[in-house]
């Protein structure tokens, strides 16, 4: 495991704690070497703080998602609905705000580590013509690609991996986003929007439909 922390104090505390967990955690101060620790020894989980020197975190996340799906949790002072926000959009897996439970953080580090598991099953999915590829982080519907976010692919290979199955917002909520996000299940709602407007515009027939009283499921148009 990477830690990203520039705060000496707190990356000795979390280091006995992870070490005590069963985790090997190495340290890096900046966003530069968290960028080249990545790249060099491709840890199983990034926890990373985004008040760094030299490159802010919002950076080092996008940075390292643009090129891997390594699991990354933001552990930071920042801790409002904008930063968090911009934290889950930029391709982090969670986020917690400082202070913190250090039983929080472990339970948030094993649900990750957990679905990151679940992604790395299957390599390649495919369901009523959409094809989505967990190690390239790609889509296709009809053999056309289809360009999502993060969470927007997150969601939608959930969605492939229990085709016909009505899932409740709060099943969405706990295993794509790890937690109860802070603007509620409406944000599945939205989410299931931009879905659908993206996979539409690929190829002809609703993929996605409302399950009144329970959420949604992935059941092609008849």
């Amino acid at each position: 495991m990477l830690l990203v922390e520039d705060d000496r104090d707190i990356a000795r505390v979390l280091v006995l704690e992870l070490d005590h967990a069963g985790y090997e955690p190495r340290v890096v101060t900046d966003g530069p070497a968290a960028l080249s620790a990545v790249s060099d020894w491709d840890p199983h989980l990034v926890l990373l703080d985004l008040g760094l020197p030299t490159l802010d975190g919002i950076e080092v996340c996008r940075r390292i998602r643009a090129s891997a799906a390594t699991p990354i949790v933001v552990l930071t002072a920042r801790g409002s609905v904008q930063d968090r926000v911009a934290g889950l959009d930029a391709g982090a897996d969670d986020y917690i705000a400082k202070p913190f439970s250090l039983e929080e953080l472990l339970a948030r580090i094993r649900s990750t580590l957990r679905r990151a598991r679940l992604r790395d099953e299957g390599d390649r999915l495919e369901v009523a013509g959409v094809v989505l590829d967990t190690r390239t982080r790609t889509v296709a519907r009809d053999g056309l690609p289809v360009q999502l976010t993060p969470r927007e692919f997150d969601l939608l290979e959930l969605f492939l991996r229990h085709p016909g199955m009505a899932l409740s917002r709060e099943t969405m909520l706990s295993a794509v986003w790890g937690y109860e996000f802070l603007g509620g299940s409406n944000v599945i709602d939205s989410y299931v929007r931009y879905l659908r407007q993206k996979l539409e515009r690929a190829g002809r027939g609703r993929l996605i439909r409302t399950v009144r009283g329970v959420g949604y499921a992935f059941r092609p148009t008849p």
